[in-house]
């Protein structure tokens, strides 16, 4: 955590040559005197009132430690903001040329994340974008796709769990927004904080690599609530509570490569499930409440499960054997949680990070808005595999779901300092 100058953070945050002492006083006379404020005049004193929280010793100040075993953006609580972008190498003369190049690019780009994750400028030209702001929780995350172990001259050191994912029935995929050579997570919980690293990076990819595709996501902001709540998605329905917690006995086995796996420079890494899901809200939003319920299997106002009766909270184990009074399934047969649930799965389980997106209306009216899908799991053939095969085959969400774009990536473990994040790959 940074230390932060509340006294210098009020300042600024108050208008050149007015104290608050003197605006609030200001307008007390002004209402003493039976004064009407104009609607100028009224905003000013409430923009005033309301910058006056000193944002630097709150949101802004939090920091997320860039080097360390594994990389940031894995466990990270969610933020607010979120950018995923996928680059594509510039191929070389050669490609042992090509992986030079990219291990050149991953230094920088591991150079500037330590440094924007530190609340710092980035090297050389910074655009101050995210001037005056803290690091804000900012954490960036790299990954590497099938392509790039091809380019590079790597294709003997490719984990095999980086097997291309299967084609799933519900599958629209758009090829120019799926996969990619290279993967970068951004996340924060300021939107320019989140921007200035995207853009940071874009410039210092200079002419090794192109983007492919970028969009940009959203959960709801720290303090939005009275206490920290599961995040809700587009839907109206909270997401992930049964995620693996890292307080579960098995949950490094689930979502980190061990040590003396294979390949050995993954140690500490994990891979990376994207999907682009777009939701069919029209279609969703003309569902009654109830009948929503039933299609997810727990309750929209507060996620406990529909087997728990009415003293159930979002922590009520799901009962999938539960019963109402007249005989049938709480929770139906083809209710989400019952189709997701590791019991139904064979234990198959992974840590789901996503961010919400909306992209406007499309062309004929729909909304374009959707989640933004990031599964981390040790092997996907154990973690995202199993259970979109089962979701594909009898989830009833999947009528008001689109998936529209897919990849796999291979997250490396972290960086210590003065490395630089797949040193291990690229120079091993």
């Amino acid at each position: 955590m940074t230390t932060v100058d509340r006294s210098a953070a009020r300042t600024a945050a108050q208008p050149p040559g007015v104290s608050r002492r003197r605006l609030l006083a200001a307008a007390a006379a002004a209402g003493a005197g039976g004064l009407a404020a104009g609607a100028a005049g009224g905003a000013f004193v409430q923009e005033s009132v309301r910058d006056e929280p000193a944002a630097l010793a709150t949101v802004g100040a939090t920091r997320v430690p860039f080097h360390g075993v594994h990389q940031a953006g894995i466990t990270t609580p969610l933020q607010a903001a979120g950018h995923l972008a996928a680059f594509d190498l510039t191929p070389g003369a050669s490609p042992a040329a090509t992986r030079r190049e990219a291990a050149a690019l991953l230094r920088r780009w591991s150079d500037t994340a330590a440094r924007l994750t530190a609340g710092e400028p980035a090297a050389g030209h910074d655009t101050g974008i995210a001037r005056d702001a803290g690091p804000s929780s900012l954490t960036v995350t790299f990954g590497f796709g099938r392509g790039l172990f091809d380019r590079t001259g790597l294709a003997a050191r490719r984990p095999a769990a980086l097997a291309p994912l299967p084609p799933f029935s519900a599958d629209a995929l758009d090829a120019r927004r799926s996969d990619g050579d290279l993967w970068v997570q951004i996340g924060a919980d300021d939107a320019l904080v989140a921007y200035h690293a995207l853009r940071a990076l874009i410039r210092d990819a200079g002419q090794a690599a192109a983007v492919r595709w970028q969009v940009r996501g959203f959960n709801r902001t720290p303090g939005a609530t009275a206490r920290p709540r599961t995040a809700r998605n587009l839907m109206g329905q909270v997401d992930g509570t049964n995620n693996p917690r890292p307080t579960d006995e098995d949950f490094a086995a689930r979502i980190f490569v061990p040590a003396g796996g294979d390949p050995d420079w993954m140690a500490g890494g994990s891979y990376a499930v994207y999907r682009r899901i777009r939701m069919l809200l029209d279609r969703w939003e003309h569902l009654s409440p109830a009948r929503q319920e039933r299609v997810i299997g727990r309750r929209r106002s507060d996620g406990a499960p529909l087997s728990g009766g009415p003293d159930a909270q979002e922590s009520t184990p799901v009962d999938l054997d539960g019963r109402l009074a007249d005989g049938t399934l709480a929770i139906a047969g083809d209710a989400h949680v019952r189709v997701a649930a590791p019991e139904s799965n064979g234990g198959a389980a992974m840590l789901r990070r996503p961010f919400s997106y909306d992209e406007g209306l499309r062309d004929d009216g729909a909304p374009d808005a959707g989640l933004l899908f990031v599964a981390w799991q040790a092997d996907p053939a154990r973690g995202f595999v199993p259970v979109q095969r089962k979701l594909d085959r009898g989830d009833g969400l999947s009528r008001f779901l689109s998936h529209e774009a897919s990849a796999l990536w291979a997250v490396p473990g972290g960086a210590a300092a003065g490395e630089y994040v797949g040193q291990r790959l690229l120079e091993g």
